[in-house]
């Protein structure tokens, strides 16, 4: 699988690994066709901190994402409901007042 690195030159800490299709397939699709950058930002953010946690899923509110990417509550809202209706986030509650976690999908790779 062929993959990007991306990486501050400065900051100390390991370059940040994507698939090539996350640019070259996702972005353009995401932002251009479904007219949804925050939904490509919203993906970006929560697949990173699942590979930085090497975790399945990232309990983040949408406060904590709408903070750490820049975006509004509403847009963190929106570019949610994009990726699960695309199928490449699964919202996981365990109650209706609990912290949502996020199980980042990847449905390109085959297992």
């Amino acid at each position: 699988m062929k993959a990007l690195r991306l990486a501050h030159a400065r900051s100390g800490q390991e370059p940040a690994r994507f698939d090539a299709y996350l640019l070259e397939t996702l972005m353009p699709d995401l932002v251009g066709h479904d007219r949804q950058p925050s939904a490509f930002l919203v993906y970006l953010y929560l697949a990173h901190r699942a590979a930085r946690a090497r975790a399945r899923s990232v309990a983040a509110s949408l406060q904590t994402i709408a903070a750490d990417t820049g975006l509004s509550k509403s847009a963190v809202q929106r570019g949610l409901r994009t990726l699960a209706r695309r199928r490449l986030v699964r919202v996981e509650k365990a109650s209706r007042t609990a912290v949502p976690s996020y199980v980042v999908l990847r449905p390109w790779v085959r297992r």
